[in-house]
């Protein structure tokens, strides 16, 4: 019996012949701009500080800032008066705004502007009398907060299917709007559907489907039909990860996996394997796969397009470290880039700040 268990283990030793990386991949300038933020108030203020949501839907990033003292929370009136509190990049619904602003409590609104531009749109169609279809997924942090701008007016609807359950008439002015994470196919098969039933459907003149999802999909797409089984590093309730498992899983790859690091990697994976990343998972980790993978013949990065899309710091942000710069007296971070208000916010990668959060003493 042992020699048996041994050659089976034996033979189905397979290499890895070659990586094909997807680019664009992994953090998306929302992403980008939620965990600079986030980071500058771990540097800011002692702890605790709080979080409203996880900041995004990444593991890693989280346990990361919880390791700094940040407490994540999914109700505001858990933060104690006069703390600090972060919204995440999810988007908040109006009534909790409100509400994390009682008690002197110091909050920085961290939501994507994609998603402002959402709840924007669907303020601007409820006030017009619209009846609005969105497109997006139940109990996902982003739905519920969009929805909650005009809960009277937003139906929420995941499948062409579900267009039946709304009472449209004659006189029905109807609006499609979208979760900015979706994949392509989620909003297309209900936009065909939701055109049938009504022809004269008002939708924004710039989508709201994240280009940044939409650029992640693409790259997939490009890639997917070469590999024996495509890898995506991400969490399970990361929205756009699922979406990339999905985008792989149409593109007929025989074998789809979605991981959270590399210590998930099965040890069977063969020939041509195809990585990618979810907008809120770390280069890092990409790395850490592909150096696991390690493939027999090499890497190859296949980009489809540049992204150079920049969100600045929330501007409540801004204004706190304008008012506390003499106060934490900033020097130069351990790399020796200056450590000043929005100085370098731009070139500094998020992926260098959570790299600077996890050693002590990066900050001087």
């Amino acid at each position: 019996m042992q020699y048996r268990t041994l050659f089976k283990a034996t033979l189905f030793v397979v290499s890895v012949r070659r990586v094909l990386v997807a680019s664009p991949r992994g953090f998306c300038a929302g992403v980008e701009m939620a965990i600079k933020a986030l980071s500058w108030m771990v540097r800011i203020f002692p702890p605790p500080i709080y979080c409203y949501h996880e900041i995004v839907h990444n593991q890693t990033v989280v346990e990361s800032f919880k390791a700094k003292g940040v407490v994540f929370v999914n109700d505001v009136n858990e933060v104690p008066p006069n703390s600090p509190l972060m919204l995440s990049a999810h988007g908040t619904a109006p009534d909790v705004e409100k509400d994390a602003a009682l008690n002197g409590r110091v909050v920085v609104n961290a939501v994507c502007p994609l998603v402002t531009k959402v709840h924007h749109e669907v303020q601007v169609r409820a006030n017009k009398g619209y009846t609005i279809i969105y497109v997006g997924h139940v109990g996902h942090e982003e739905a519920v907060g969009t929805m909650a701008v005009a809960p009277q007016a937003v139906h929420l609807v995941e499948k062409p299917e579900d267009l039946a359950y709304i009472d449209f008439t004659s006189d029905t002015k109807a609006a499609l709007l979208a979760q900015t994470t979706l994949s392509q196919d989620e909003w297309q098969s209900v936009l065909e559907k939701a055109r049938e039933i009504q022809p004269e459907l008002w939708m924004p003149g710039r989508g709201d489907l994240c280009f940044a999802t939409t650029n992640r999909q693409a790259a997939l797409r490009s890639i997917a039909t070469r590999a024996d089984s495509v890898v995506v590093v991400g969490s399970a309730n990361s929205s756009n990860t699922v979406a990339l498992t999905k985008v792989a899983i149409s593109m007929g790859a025989a074998r789809v996996l979605r991981i959270n690091s590399a210590e998930e990697l099965p040890d069977d994976l063969f020939g041509t394997v195809g990585v990618t990343a979810g907008a809120s998972a770390p280069e890092d980790l990409v790395q850490e796969v592909i150096a696991k993978l390690s493939p027999t013949e090499g890497v190859e990065e296949v980009k489809v397009t540049l992204e150079d899309e920049y969100f600045p710091p929330p501007r409540q942000l801004r204004e706190l470290l304008r008012s506390t710069a003499g106060a934490l007296h900033l020097g130069t971070m351990s790399d020796g880039a200056q450590l000043s208000p929005l100085g370098d916010d731009r070139q500094r990668p998020a992926s260098d700040t959570l790299a600077a959060l996890s050693h002590q003493g990066t900050y001087s």
